[in-house]
């Protein structure tokens, strides 16, 4: 009865001849999970709209290789929902056909789409109504019994989420982008000894001038080899996080708005560095942040639970992948 259901409304299948017995096999089971099967038509209807993207890979051994990959996957998630819609029943839990309405009635009011509109969005998914029902449905019934099942095992408490709001402050409070000037100066792809040590002795003079108070651009417009940069006063703009090399990142970011530092070495030689600028993220307060941070804490808890759970349901279930 299932699949004579699933076949009129996915609109798919496979068919061959089953020699000696004089019939015909319309649909083929890729898993079954404690009895229930996974149809090939189901699998595919999965991972229809990731194959239309890997199709576009122009190599067809890395083409062949996603596809495969998304295949196995596909596959996995769908065993994983079996196993939570099969814990559902189990334990009672249910949904209303009534709030498959309603969150139908949800999707086609975010899409701005009638019933006509909603039919021929699905139709270009290959689903019909009816299917789309099935689908809401069991999606509906997973999420219920992740929170009735799983959620009541997870608490979070106010130490918790002081903890993250501490981190939060730490993490804004550092330096998210600097605005850097240079002093360069520049040295051949494979500098002598002597090039390099008179290189570091002129960053190490530059340094030495600008804390001791001489402005910065004026030992640009005098000392610096960078033509392009002489007459914005050594600028290089605003360097954000992930934007330059490790050895930049270590010195930039370690810089208080008006500090000196280098030399630092790039392609085109020795760098003196100055904070022209330094931009730190803000922190609202913890009044303001709290509900937040207590969802998103609830979230990732349930989340790692619910995989555990997940891992004990596969421990005990009997789950035969087909070839």
């Amino acid at each position: 009865m299932r699949i004579a259901i699933l076949l009129l409304g996915v609109g798919f299948c496979c068919s061959w001849s089953v020699a000696h017995a004089g019939k015909r096999v319309v649909e083929r089971v890729v898993a079954v999970v404690d009895g229930n099967i996974i149809l090939a038509s189901e699998l595919e209807q999965q991972l229809a709209p990731m194959r239309a993207q890997a199709e576009q890979i122009v190599d067809p051994k890395e083409r062949e290789r996603r596809i495969g990959k998304l295949h196995n996957q596909a596959l996995e998630d769908m065993i994983s929902e079996e196993l939570i819609v099969q814990a559902a029943e189990a334990a009672k839990v249910t949904i209303d056909p009534e709030e498959v309405r309603a969150a139908i009635e949800d999707v086609k009011q975010q899409n701005k789409l009638d019933d006509a509109g909603l039919s021929q969005a699905l139709a270009s998914q290959g689903l019909t109504i009816d299917s789309y029902k099935k689908l809401l449905g069991r999606t509906l019934l997973r999420h219920r019994a992740v929170n009735q099942l799983v959620g009541p095992k997870v608490a979070i408490t106010e130490e918790d989420i002081r903890a993250r709001y501490g981190q939060m402050q730490r993490r804004s409070e550092a330096v998210s982008a600097v605005a850097v000037a240079h002093v360069l100066f520049v040295l051949p792809e494979h500098p002598t000894e002597q090039q390099l040590a008179e290189a570091k002795a002129r960053a190490a003079q530059v340094i030495d001038r600008a804390k001791a108070g001489e402005p910065f651009d004026k030992l640009v417009a005098e000392l610096s080899e960078d033509a392009g940069t002489k007459a914005t006063g050594g600028s290089l703009g605003w360097f954000e996080r992930g934007t330059a090399t490790p050895e930049w990142e270590a010195v930039v970011f370690a810089m208080d708005k008006g500090e000196v530092r280098g030399p630092v070495k790039s392609a085109q030689g020795l760098h003196v560095l100055r904070a022209v600028d330094v931009k730190r993220a803000t922190t609202k307060p913890y009044a303001e942040m709290k509900d937040g941070i207590a969802l998103e804490l609830k979230r990732r808890a349930i989340e790692k639970a619910t995989q555990s759970w997940l891992d004990e349901l596969r421990k005990k279930a009997h789950i035969d992948i087909k070839p």
